[in-house]
């Protein structure tokens, strides 16, 4: 009796130990495959832009309109953006008037017609590694409704994602100072490729 007690004793521990594993190793699949979306608070998240010419350069902030990125586990696998083009700021130009002009110039047709692209859109594709709390990440941009990819890194900083984000505005069909379309600009060439740099918050 008491070695059949034993016995019996044994494989109920060794039942709940295969239990216990079990549940270790669903648990862990099921976090491994488990994804979610974080929505962006566009109140705290920043989008600085820098335009650089022949003559000196610019730069100023567009807003986060809405957003979000897809995680799985702790892991960025998605996420897609939109901007608010009409909030186009200026931080150089100190001028009022001047810094007005160059405001409406900017929303006008000659660069990122406004009035009609009212929204730009940002769709993370892939995210080719992961490592350090760094993301190599492909994505398309569409600006004035046109849709080319465009390649990044993605940080985790503290409590906020960075990223540098360079753009060939003659791929988006923004024509105005660029040598891709016009010969002999001199001192009024602009050139083509402005940076956005992205400080995103999630919720």
């Amino acid at each position: 009796m008491c070695i059949s007690g034993f016995n019996t004793n044994r494989r109920k521990d060794s039942m709940k130990k295969t239990t216990v594993l079990m549940t270790l190793l669903m648990l862990l699949f099921s976090v491994q495959g488990f994804s979610k979306d974080f929505e962006a608070d566009t109140e705290k998240s920043e989008i600085l832009w820098n335009a650089k010419k022949v003559t000196g350069a610019h730069n100023g902030y567009v807003s986060l309109k809405s957003g979000s990125l897809k995680f799985k586990g702790d892991k960025v696998i998605g996420g897609e953006f939109v901007v608010d083009m009409n909030s186009i700021s200026n931080n150089d130009i100190s001028n009022e008037t001047m810094r007005n002009k160059l405001l409406g110039h900017l929303k006008s047709d000659d660069f990122f017609s406004v009035a009609d692209h009212s929204e730009s859109r940002l769709n993370i594709t892939k995210v080719n590694t992961y490592a350090k709390n760094k993301a190599e990440v492909s994505a398309d941009l569409t600006i004035k409704g046109q849709t080319h990819p465009v390649n990044f890194t993605v940080e985790k900083v503290d409590d906020y994602y960075r990223s540098r984000i360079s753009v060939d505005r003659s791929r988006y069909n923004v024509r105005y100072g660029s040598s891709s379309f016009f010969d002999n600009l001199g001192d009024k060439t602009i050139e083509d490729i402005f940076t956005l740099d992205v400080k995103l918050y999630l919720k």
